[in-house]
C-alpha cells in the first residue's frame, strides 16, 4: 500500500464534508430506530428491579393472555448459551436465570402486535424475588467476609506491574506527593437509542439490522444463545447514532432474535431513554490511590498507585479496561521504577465496560493532578515539568516497552501555549459563569488556566489477533470506472465511511467509490473502538486496492481514463486482511510487549469560577494531538472538538447516580450532558508526525481528545479555587466559598 499521498481529487489529506452529513442534518437518515417492516411485531423486555435477588419463580400466564401477545419468553425458551459477554468471561445471563445482580437485569421478552400491548404484557408477568444483600462498592466486594457474585469469587481481574525497584531508598532529597482520587460512573449517552430489527428466514435463521459496533462478534454471540450455526445468522448494520463504547456490548441482540423466531415474524425493539440508561454498560468508577517521588530538578522519581475500577455486575469489557489503566497509570513520562496494582471488581453496581478512552481517562486524571502537585512542590512550571519528564521515541515505559513511534510534548505544549486566550467575559451575561440566568455579576469570578498531557494505546492489545478484512471490486460503469468497497467496519459517527472514500480514490485513482453495507458478508472488520478503524480497517481497504491493482499491473494509482482502458468489460475484485504489529500478553511482572502503538495528546483550558457561588464556566478548551496523518482535517477537528466535550461533562456534570445499586438519574433532565450552551472555544493544535508502522503514517484519534479535556478543566478549577478537587465530576460545593457551601 502507498506510503506516500499521491495528488488525487478528494483523496487523504483533503479536507471534505461528511458523506452523511446531509441526510443526518435533515433528517433524511435512517437510524435503528426508524426500522420497520411489513406485518411487524414489537418486543419489550422486562427488567429486574432489585439490585442483588434471587429468582424464586416467574408466571407469565397472564401476559400470555393479553390479547395481541404473540410470545413471552423466559431463560427457559433458550436452546443455545445461556450466558454471552465480549470477554472470555461470558457470565452475562441472556435472560436471569438463578438471581439477578443488577438493577434493570432482563427476565424476560414480550412480543406483540404493538408497543403498548407489549409494555402491558410485561407488566403482567409475576417474578417472585428474594432480594439479597447489596454489594454496592469495590471495597465491599472485596472484604473477606463478602458474599461471592460469581463462582470465581468477586475479583475480574487484578495486575500488577513492577518496573526498576520501586523498594529502593530515595534520595534525601526527594520529594514525594500522595493523594487519593475518585472518578465517577459517567455514561456514554448517545442520542439514538439501542435499537434492532430481526427477520426469520426460511432456513430456520435469522437476520437482524441493528445499531452495533462490532457485527462478527454479535453474531458469534447471537448464534452460540440461538443454537444455530454462525452462517444461518446474518447481521446487518442500522443507522447509528453514536456509540462511545456503549454499543460494544449486546442490547436487543439476542432477545429480538428470539422472538423472532418464537413467533415467525419481524419484530422490532427499541430502548426508551430510562431503559437505555439501565441496559447498556458505563465508565467504571474508580478509586485511584497514588504517591510520586521526584528529585528537586523535577525528574521523576518513582510512582506508586493502587487503582480499583468497579466493574459492576458482569465482566464485559473489564479485563481490557484495567490492563489499559495499569499499563498506563504512570502517564506519558518516563519513571525509572513503578509500582501498579490494579484490581477490578464484581459489585451489584450495573455493569461497566467500553467507554471512550478504555479506562485511560480514569488514570489521567490522577496522574496529571499529581503532575500539578509535584510542580507546586517544586516550584516549577507545571509545563516544563511535563516536558522534562515526557516520554519519546524509544524511552522505556513501565511494562518494559519501548515507544515505537514518535513523541513529542514540547511540540504539544508548546503548540497549545502559543494559542491565544479567550477574551475575558463582557457585559453580556450569557459570558459569565451562570450564563444567561443571571446568577452572578462577576464580583467573585476568577480565571485560571490549566495544562494536561496523555496518551493512549491503539488498537487492541495483550496479543489479540487484531485484524481487518476488506473487498474492493472495479469495474467500468458509463465509461468511467467505479470501486466499490465492501468492509464489515462499522460507521457510528467517527466518519470511517469518508476514510474508505478517501482510500479508494487515493489508491486506485478513482472518482467514483461505492460503499457496500456493512454486514456479515464479508469477513471480520473488528469493532469501532480502541482508535484502531483508520489504522486497522482503513489499512485493509487500502491493501484491498493494491491488490485491484496489481492485478491490473499498476504500481501505483492510474488516471480514470486509463483505469477504464485496461479494465474494459472486466470486473476485477480483491479481499486483503490486515495486522497491525503483533502484541503479547503481560508477564507475571507486567512487563511484555503489550500495545500496538501509542497517540500522544494535550489539552489546555480556561476556565472562569465565580467562587463565592460555586459556578463555573469553560470558556476555552484547546486541544493539540499528533494524529500520525489527517485523512480528512475537517472530520478531525470534529472529532477532537466531541471528544474535548465528553472530557468536559465528566469533568464538571456527568455522573450516573447510584444507591444500593440502583440508578436514581435515568433521563437526561436528571443526568447532564453538554449541550450547545456549555461548549466553550474549542482551537486544535494538530500535528502529523507519522507513525512508522501504520498505513500513511495514521495514529488513532476517536478516544484521544476524552482522556486529557477532564484533567485539564479540573487543574484550571484548582487554580482558579485554590481547592484540591481530587474528585470527578466537581460540584458547586466544591468549588464555592460561601458559607454553607465551601470551607
Amino acid at each position: 500500500m502507498s506510503t506516500t499521498v499521491p495528488a488525487v481529487r478528494r483523496g487523504v489529506g483533503e479536507r471534505l464534508p461528511r458523506s452523511d452529513g446531509r441526510a443526518k442534518v435533515t433528517g433524511a437518515f435512517a437510524y435503528a430506530s426508524d426500522l420497520r417492516a411489513d406485518h411487524m411485531l414489537w418486543g419489550v423486555t422486562l427488567r429486574s428491579p432489585h439490585a442483588s435477588a434471587r429468582l424464586r419463580a416467574i408466571d407469565t400466564r397472564a401476559a400470555r393472555a393479553l390479547e395481541g401477545v404473540r410470545a413471552v419468553l423466559t431463560h427457559a425458551d433458550i436452546p443455545g448459551a445461556k450466558c454471552i459477554g465480549v470477554s472470555h468471561l461470558q457470565d452475562q445471563p441472556v435472560l436471569a436465570f438463578d438471581r439477578v445482580r443488577h438493577h434493570g437485569e432482563p427476565v424476560a421478552v414480550v412480543a406483540a402486535d404493538d408497543l403498548a400491548t407489549a409494555r402491558r404484557a410485561a407488566a403482567l408477568i409475576a417474578v417472585d424475588y428474594e432480594p439479597l444483600p447489596v454489594l454496592g462498592s469495590v471495597e465491599a466486594a472485596l472484604a473477606p467476609d463478602a458474599p461471592a457474585l460469581h463462582p470465581d469469587g468477586n475479583t475480574v481481574r487484578a495486575i500488577r506491574i513492577v518496573h526498576g525497584d520501586p523498594d529502593a531508598p530515595l534520595p534525601a532529597d526527594a520529594v514525594t506527593v500522595s493523594a487519593t482520587y475518585e472518578v465517577g460512573m459517567q455514561d456514554q449517552a448517545f442520542l439514538g437509542p439501542e435499537a434492532g430489527l430481526a427477520r426469520p428466514l426460511g432456513d430456520g435463521g435469522v437476520e437482524l439490522e441493528v445499531a452495533t459496533q462490532w457485527l462478527h462478534q454479535d453474531r458469534e454471540q447471537i448464534a452460540a444463545a440461538l443454537g444455530l450455526p454462525e452462517d444461518q445468522v446474518r447481521l446487518v448494520l442500522a443507522g447509528v447514532g453514536g456509540a462511545f463504547g456503549g454499543r460494544e456490548d449486546i442490547s436487543v441482540h439476542v432477545h429480538a432474535c428470539l422472538l423472532a423466531l418464537a413467533t415467525g415474524r419481524p419484530v422490532k425493539m427499541s430502548y426508551a431513554r430510562e431503559e437505555s440508561f439501565v441496559g447498556h454498560v458505563h465508565r467504571h468508577p474508580a478509586r485511584l490511590e497514588y504517591e510520586h517521588a521526584a528529585a528537586p530538578d523535577g525528574r521523576l522519581l518513582r510512582v506508586r498507585a493502587k487503582l480499583l475500577f468497579d466493574g459492576g455486575a458482569y465482566a464485559s469489557s473489564s479485563t481490557a479496561v484495567i490492563a489499559n489503566a495499569a499499563t498506563l497509570a504512570c502517564g506519558p513520562y518516563a519513571v525509572p521504577a513503578a509500582l501498579i496494582d490494579g484490581t477490578v471488581a464484581y459489585t451489584n453496581n450495573p455493569p461497566c465496560g467500553a467507554m471512550r478512552g478504555f479506562g485511560a481517562p480514569q488514570v489521567a486524571i490522577a496522574y496529571e493532578a499529581q503532575m500539578d502537585r509535584l510542580a507546586e512542590r517544586l516550584g516549577l512550571d507545571p509545563v516544563a515539568l511535563r516536558v522534562r519528564n515526557a516520554l519519546t521515541t524509544g524511552s522505556v515505559m513501565p511494562t518494559g516497552q519501548r515507544v515505537p513511534g514518535p513523541a513529542d510534548a514540547a511540540a504539544l505544549l508548546d503548540g497549545l501555549r502559543a494559542l491565544p486566550l479567550p477574551h475575558a467575559p463582557g457585559p453580556d451575561p450569557r459570558s459569565w459563569p451562570g450564563g444567561p440566568f443571571g446568577a452572578t455579576e462577576g464580583e467573585g469570578v476568577r480565571r485560571a488556566v490549566g495544562y494536561a498531557y496523555g496518551y493512549k494505546n491503539i488498537a487492541f492489545s495483550e496479543g489479540f489477533d487484531d485484524f481487518s478484512i476488506a473487498r474492493v471490486r472495479l469495474s467500468v460503469a458509463d465509461g468511467a470506472p467505479v470501486a466499490e468497497v465492501h468492509s464489515a467496519a462499522t460507521e457510528v459517527g467517527q466518519g470511517f465511511l469518508g476514510v474508505c472514500e478517501q482510500i479508494a480514490r487515493t489508491e486506485l485513482g478513482v472518482e467514483r467509490v461505492r460503499l457496500l453495507p456493512a454486514d456479515t458478508g464479508v469477513g471480520s472488520s473488528g469493532s469501532a473502538s480502541a482508535s484502531r478503524l483508520t489504522w486497522v480497517g482503513g489499512g485493509a481497504v487500502a491493501a484491498a486496492c493494491a491488490a485491484v491493482r496489481e492485478a491490473l499491473g499498476l504500481d501505483a494509482a492510474a488516471a480514470p481514463d486509463e483505469l477504464a482502458r485496461r479494465l474494459g468489460d472486466e470486473v476485477v475484485e480483491r479481499e486483503a486482511t490486515y495486522r497491525h504489529p503483533l502484541t503479547e500478553p503481560m508477564d507475571a511482572r507486567g512487563q511484555g510487549e503489550v500495545h500496538a502503538g501509542f497517540a500522544f495528546v494535550a489539552h489546555r483550558a480556561v476556565v472562569d469560577v465565580d467562587v463565592e457561588l460555586g459556578i463555573a464556566r469553560v470558556a476555552q478548551l484547546a486541544c493539540a494531538q499528533d494524529v500520525g496523518r489527517a485523512i480528512n482535517p475537517l472530520a478531525l477537528e470534529g472529532q477532537l472538538e466531541g471528544g474535548s466535550l465528553q472530557g468536559l461533562g465528566l469533568a464538571v456534570m456527568e455522573e450516573l447516580l447510584v444507591e444500593d445499586g440502583i440508578v436514581v438519574n435515568r433521563a437526561f433532565g436528571e443526568y447532564r450532558i453538554p449541550t450547545i450552551a456549555d461548549a466553550p472555544e474549542l482551537p486544535s493544535v494538530i500535528l502529523e508526525l507519522g507513525h512508522p508502522d501504520a498505513p500513511y503514517g495514521v495514529t488513532g484519534v476517536g478516544e484521544m481528545a476524552s482522556i486529557t479535556s477532564t484533567p485539564a478543566v479540573l487543574a484550571a478549577l484548582r487554580a482558579a479555587t485554590g481547592r484540591e478537587l481530587t474528585r470527578a465530576p466537581v460540584r458547586p460545593e466544591d468549588l464555592a466559598r460561601v458559607q454553607g457551601f465551601g470551607a
